[in-house]
């Protein structure tokens, strides 16, 4: 080994001399693979401790046994102990004797992958070669026998030395560099170094391996290529021996390897034949009914009023069409990351939006693109850029004085290219690099068809575009003073241009008809001829003209919104409050009305008189904990920026807001729903008071971030679950407004992840962040139960732990153990609801005992899915997004084959998604066919009473009604259909034909009418069948 890591350490230093990062990387990936080998060696090692074993077993029965029998036997008991736990993780007496008796090939199947786990053959290492296994009857008598003596190791509390690191936030500004650590790129790499350091070859091919994957770029390169090698997870079933029934339990278990270290699960008692273990598609289906949030904190002039009355905004993946007076949303989800702009078309029918480049859970890109998309039908009408923007698309704008045909793009590379397309034919047209400092706005002057204006950091440009070129004109501010920035656009009736900077002076930029002086520019520039100083304090940060001629400004430090008149003289002003952020985007509204969108994620709606009123608000920063009503609709969020916020899911409106002193992390309600318990990012926890928000009690458990709350069925008892490693236990009375500390659950050697109560309050199942599952016995003071098989037929009143035999199945190929980052039982018992960190909420079937499960795949999220809760009723599902900062509500329903033929040669699963697998080339132009039937389900009967919900000033909205047959060519739809990639249409075809925006083939689990999911999802295993024909 040491001179193995000589030549790792040489080729670095060659590779590299001077990269730091690249020596960490390689340094990191030397650690896990020394970690693994190691491992790898206690396994030979036990191995070979086995058989002689069986050799001496099989001497014993011709002879009375030696004296050094007895310490060879203790020898071969440790290694398989040992072997149990790969890496810091502790293994118990239950793990121990599983791994010692399992099949050979539950150590090699942690070196072997795809079709070598079903092989029989037996890891090579240097040094050791295996000979044939003896007989199964020597093999079982020596297991007995070493098991026997096998002494069990108590549970230790101290942490591991390299427990896995939590998971942080995926930036939704990423870009293309891996700025999060709890979404896509920073997790990736470590998933890199585990395919590299979990794929067990010959020594020479090893070595070259790491060589090669030295560089931290290098290594991101090879794990894509690798991650086919480890891509199911590695199931052994294995049959205890009689001398291990006595020790355990009987029955039979199975295993489950996370990155190299086994899971052991038991089968519960009414599980006769794992084989006869299905896992199908569930019937049930979730529909996005409601998006709550606003995306305002970094983006800009992104608030719109249609001619239907309805808002349209964007946050996460969503762009969302909201109607204040009859509180409705649509939502058109055809994009795949975080939408960064959006411009509306001048007939204010079509609007583009563009996205951010972004990684699936495989390691591909998703590429950067603008879409273009019909308000009314919410149909995809074109996908333009693809390949062609590199980091995201920074700002957008429909040309003016040509009714809207052509369309202007920055991308947010370094170069901000500024394109110009033809987006009906989806061709560029031309192409120019504008500057490497950071462009804000573009636009096309309304009447001039050949100008195009951009402006940024100290810069404002005039293009002058004339077929496949465009020039540059750069703005000259001669004697008035160069802005640090210019912030945003507008153009006045008489075609000059408005420019706010960040000074808070406004600037009218007019076209010269004088010859220019020698060396000042050529004739026809733009010149400035007014400038309106302290127009605000701090910058001009949004410009927006009225249909009257007048003007709008928002200014960011002042928070002020000014009306001007058509001579540029302030008229009105009025003041946006302080709580509710700076000002990012303002727009026209209904009469007098106009539209505020803020830094905190606010959109407001106001008039000069009557001051503002809050439309959609949401959290400001990462968001993780969340909580369900016990008998109520209603649901509680909190977050890193403080706010604790309780939702009513029936008027989509906020019923209160509290603002910590701590980041919040995780709550529970009492079953009583008279108190909710919050715990926080420092160890502290309060309990608030549900209806008036008054703190109740505030305790504090150890120094580090709390990352489970959970209440016992009854209501007597709390357990919190920290990252310190332990489960605190307290007594709770008076319906959760007393706490008394009980006790303490120690034995977990990672920080706790989930934990659920049996129906009778007396045991507890967690999970930790090494992979365990413990069991624990809380009368008897919290003690760790080791015989793990006594718990398998417990019925949990809850299931939230993401490890179990009920559940492993939800787990993706090639995961590290961090990929999902929370799932929930329904309360039915039908469905299972999990939040994955590839921005997916996923809806399995339960139980879920079979890998590689199908799932339904909903996709709204541009950032990891941090937590998923169904309402008491299980009416809907609630799901948030970590550095989206949103929430989503999505309605579960349950679909019936209703309108499919009854000689149809598909299954239910296939006949649900029928429509999602004809092709562009395929269809004819025809209605698109029925989705079938769509029914609510219905709420479950509870026993607890509880009194009705007090009458709320907005009007609940009404039930969305389903959408009916289209008449051929209308494209109707209730929350929005994305295509992917579009037929063209012609120059004279505006509106596309409705076979024109249907999708391409694809594995999309969902019909095109279904607004759920994007056409670009990948099937399940199960969802794989043919192709449907109209015909058929």
């Amino acid at each position: 080994m040491d001179g193995f890591a000589g030549s790792l350490e040489d080729s670095i230093s060659a590779a590299s001399a001077s990269d730091v990062q690249d020596r960490l990387s390689s340094l990191e990936l030397r650690v896990q693979q020394q970690e693994d080998e190691i491992a790898v060696m206690k396994a030979a090692l036990a191995d070979v401790l086995r058989r002689l074993a069986v050799s001496e077993d099989t001497v014993a029965k011709k002879q009375p046994p030696g004296k050094g029998q007895t310490p060879l036997r203790e020898a071969y008991s440790l290694s398989c102990i040992a072997n149990g736990g790969s890496g810091s993780r502790r293994s118990t007496g239950r793990e121990t004797t599983s791994v010692s008796v399992s099949k050979k090939e539950t150590f090699s199947s942690a070196a072997k992958s795809g079709t070598e786990r079903r092989k029989e053959a037996r890891p090579q290492m240097e040094g050791i070669k295996e000979k044939e296994e003896p007989a199964a009857a020597s093999d079982k008598a020596a297991s007995s026998s070493s098991a026997a003596t096998s002494p069990l190791p108590a549970p230790s509390p101290s942490p591991s030395p390299h427990p896995p690191a939590p998971r942080q936030a995926a930036d939704c500004s990423k870009g293309p560099s891996p700025t999060k650590s709890r979404g896509h790129s920073a997790k990736r790499g470590t998933g890199m170094e585990r395919s590299q350091s979990s794929t067990w070859e010959s020594g020479d091919e090893s070595r070259s391996k790491l060589v090669k994957a030295a560089s931290t770029s290098k290594l991101l390169a090879k794990g894509a290529k690798n991650a086919d090698k480890h891509k199911d997870p590695v199931i052994s079933q294995a049959k205890m021996t009689t001398r291990e029934k006595n020790s355990q339990a009987e029955g039979d278990y199975i295993k489950m390897f996370m990155r190299g270290r086994p899971i052991t699960m038991f089968f519960p008692a009414d599980v006769k034949n794992y084989d006869d273990v299905r896992s199908e598609l569930p019937p049930e289906r979730l529909k996005l009914e409601w998006v709550y949030g606003y995306k305002g904190r970094d983006c800009r002039a992104n608030v719109y009023l249609l001619p239907t009355g309805e808002i349209v905004y964007f946050v996460a993946s969503v762009v969302v069409l909201f109607n204040y007076e009859e509180r409705t949303q649509r939502h058109y989800l055809g994009h795949t990351d975080c939408v960064k702009c959006l411009a509306v078309h001048p007939d204010k029918i079509r609007i583009a939006t563009g996205q951010i480049a972004g990684v699936d859970k495989d390691g591909r890109p998703l590429q950067p693109h603008v879409r273009v998309w019909d308000s009314v039908s919410l149909s995809t009408l074109q996908v333009i850029g693809m390949g062609t923007f590199e980091r995201g698309v920074g700002s957008l704008a429909f040309s003016k004085a040509d009714s809207g045909q052509h369309l202007s793009v920055i991308d947010d590379c370094n170069d901000h290219m500024l394109t110009v397309w033809d987006w009906q034919k989806k061709s560029k047209i031309a192409e120019i690099k504008t500057t490497n400092e950071v462009v804000l706005a573009v636009e096309f002057h309304p009447t001039d068809a050949n100008t195009i204006v951009t402006c940024g950091k100290s810069h404002i440009f005039f293009w002058t575009w004339s077929g496949t070129s465009l020039a540059r004109k750069q703005g000259i501010f001669g004697k008035y003073e160069k802005p640090k920035f210019v912030q945003c656009l507008a153009f006045l009736s008489n075609g000059d241009i408005l420019a706010g900077d960040s000074g808070g002076i406004m600037l009218v930029w007019s076209r010269s008809t004088a010859e220019p002086a020698p060396g000042k520019g050529p004739k026809g520039a733009f010149q400035i001829s007014r400038q309106i100083k302290k127009a605000h304090d701090g910058s001009v940060f949004t410009l927006c003209q009225m249909r009257n001629g007048t003007l709008l400004t928002g200014g960011g430090k002042d928070h002020r919104v000014i009306l001007w008149d058509h001579n540029l003289n302030p008229e009105r002003e009025i003041e946006v409050p302080d709580q509710y952020g700076t000002i990012r985007a303002v727009a026209e509204g209904k009469g007098e009305q106009f539209l505020v969108g803020t830094s905190r994620n606010f959109i407001l709606r106001g008039t000069f008189n009557d001051g503002f009123q809050v439309e959609v608000q949401g959290h400001t920063d990462e968001l993780w904990g969340l909580a369900s009503h016990p008998y109520r609709d209603l649901f509680l969020t909190c977050a890193q920026d403080r706010q604790v916020c309780l939702w009513n899911a029936v008027d989509h409106s906020l019923e209160w807001t509290r603002l910590l002193d701590e980041h919040g992390h995780c709550a529970d309600f009492h079953p009583s729903g008279a108190v909710v318990a919050i715990g926080t990012h420092s160890g502290k926890w309060y309990a608030l008071d549900a209806e008036t928000r008054d703190l109740v009690a505030i305790h504090t458990d150890g120094n580090e971030q709390l990352s489970v709350m959970r209440f016992s069925v009854d209501g007597t008892l709390l357990a919190v679950g920290s990252h310190d490693n332990f489960i605190y236990l307290y007594t709770v009375s008076e319906k959760g407004r007393k706490y008394s500390r009980y006790g303490k659950c120690s034995g977990h050697s990672s920080y706790i992840t989930h934990l659920d109560w049996s129906p009778d309050n007396k045991f507890i199942m967690s999970n930790s962040g090494d992979y365990e599952i413990l069991y624990w016995d809380i009368p008897n003071g919290c003690k760790y139960i080791r015989n793990r098989s006594e718990c398998k037929d417990i019925d949990w009143a809850t299931y939230t732990c993401v490890l179990g035999f009920h559940v492993f199945g939800v787990w993706p190929e090639g995961s590290d153990g961090t990929d999902i980052n929370a799932l929930i039982r329904s309360h039915h018992r039908k469905v299972i609801a999990l939040a994955d960190d590839f921005c997916k909420v996923h809806l399995f079937q339960y139980p879920c005992s079979r890998a590689k499960a199908p799932s339904h795949k909903y996709s709204a999220h541009s950032s990891h899915v941090t937590n998923v809760s169904f309402l008491h009723n299980d009416s809907h599902l609630i799901s948030t997004g970590g550095k989206d900062t949103s929430i989503m509500q999505w309605r579960l329903v349950e679909k019936t084959p209703s309108l499919l033929p009854c000689d149809s040669p598909l299954g239910l699963g296939e006949g649900l998604m029928l429509n999602s697998r004809v092709s562009n080339s395929s269809l004819p132009a025809v209605p698109l066919t029925p989705t079938p039937t769509e029914r609510a389900l219905p709420p479950l009967t509870l026993a607890t009473s509880a009194p009705p919900l007090a009458p709320c000033a907005v009007t609940p909205p009404p039930t969305p009604i389903e959408a009916a047959t289209p008449a051929e060519g209308a494209v109707p739809t209730s929350n929005g259909t994305q295509e992917c990639f579009p037929k063209s249409p012609s120059p004279t075809d505006l509106t596309p034909h409705l076979s024109e925006c249907t999708p391409p083939p694809s594995e999309s689990t969902l019909s095109p009418k279904d607004s759920l999911d994007p056409s670009d999802d990948t099937a399940t295993p199960s969802d794989e069948g043919a192709p449907f024909s109209p015909n058929s």
